[in-house]
């Protein structure tokens, strides 16, 4: 069988990515510039800013990325496109790049959900296998995704407020931690002690999540504090913090394997390089049994890599677009 090679471009937040990707599997190359230091002062992305950045960085990407496989155009199979969602300014701008590589190339355009991408970078460390049920934790994100073949998702659960990501850089903004927070509270709650007593946001028997209870209960006590002139133990909250936080995840994640008889699990998304979330989920698996896959941190932030895999199995599937495609700042996993 022919080797297919896949270009993937993913430009839906403040990442401007291309990448070149052999049968799903195997990376070839990737060029990923990020915008991290630029939307660092302003505490978080700044949407007309990133649209801006990738307008600029979207041609030296593309060009790098070629040569750093050994690769022309005439030579890639597919061009793949985060279309959604996203900062919609954001997108446009990957989607427009990969249409007109289509138009000029005659080039199959293949329309990849960002969340699929996600999932689909456990691929490039392992050959998935079904039925599996993805956790997919990430900025905007939280739900879990049961699928029983390839491109087949089924979300039977996911938050209804804020998402995990979006939760923990909240807090950090809360407790005077640079944007963005999660990594921090992550390293600071391994020095401190779960002293703070904090709500599990949701105890119910659906599949859902909620973090907004949560953070809202740090923002009070932190103010609470501060007017009785307290100080508060940043490490001492942070592991207060995250220790409810990822226990709403894994009692879903435990409900979800038992309820749907799943012996495969995958995490996605970048809150899957917190540290904490990938040992107790590891303990988890063990526990029950079933086998775990977590990316490497490299494919667990926003990277073309995954855009790639994902679009080699959506190409496979014939998931195949046409140039009225459009970019979805929303849009659910399907």
């Amino acid at each position: 069988m022919k080797d297919l090679y896949i270009m993937g471009i993913e430009s839906s937040c403040d990442e401007t990515s291309v990448s070149i990707v052999k049968n799903g599997t195997t990376e070839v190359a990737t060029v990923i510039s990020s915008q991290i230091d630029i939307h660092k002062s302003y505490g978080g992305v700044v949407p007309e800013i990133a649209s801006r950045e990738h307008v600029k960085n979207i041609t030296i990407v593309l060009e790098e990325c070629l040569e750093k496989a050994h690769m022309t155009m005439e030579e890639i199979d597919a061009i793949a496109v985060t279309y959604g969602p996203g900062l919609i300014g954001s997108l446009l701008i990957g989607l427009e790049a990969a249409k007109t590589l289509s138009f000029l190339y005659n080039k199959p355009l293949i329309p990849v959900h960002h969340i699929a991408g996600h999932i689909y970078a456990n691929s490039l460390v392992k050959e998935l296998a079904f039925p599996l049920l993805a956790v997919v934790v990430s900025g905007g994100h939280t739900e879990l995704v049961v699928m029983r073949k390839h491109y087949d998702f089924r979300k039977i659960g996911g938050t209804l407020d804020d998402a995990i990501g979006e939760c923990y850089d909240k807090v950090a903004r809360v407790i005077g931690l640079e944007y963005p927070g999660g990594p921090k509270i992550d390293k600071l709650s391994s020095l401190g002690k779960k002293t703070y007593k904090l709500p599990i946001p949701l105890k119910d028997d659906s599949y859902n999540f909620s973090f907004s209870g949560l953070k809202s209960a740090v923002i009070n006590l932190v103010h609470n504090e501060q007017q009785h002139n307290r100080e508060i133990n940043k490490e001492d909250l942070a592991a207060s913090f995250q220790s409810v936080a990822i226990e709403e995840i894994t009692t879903k994640v435990r409900k979800a394997i038992t309820e749907q008889n799943i012996k495969n699990v995958l995490v996605a998304g970048g809150v899957a390089a917190n540290n904490a979330l990938r040992n107790a989920l590891t303990s988890l698996a063990n526990e029950l049994n079933v086998n775990l896959s977590i990316p490497p941190l490299k494919y667990c932030t926003d990277n073309a890599t995954m855009i790639a895999a994902a679009g080699f199995y959506a190409y496979k599937a014939g998931r195949i677009a046409d140039l009225r495609l459009n970019s979805k700042s929303q849009d659910e996993l399907k």
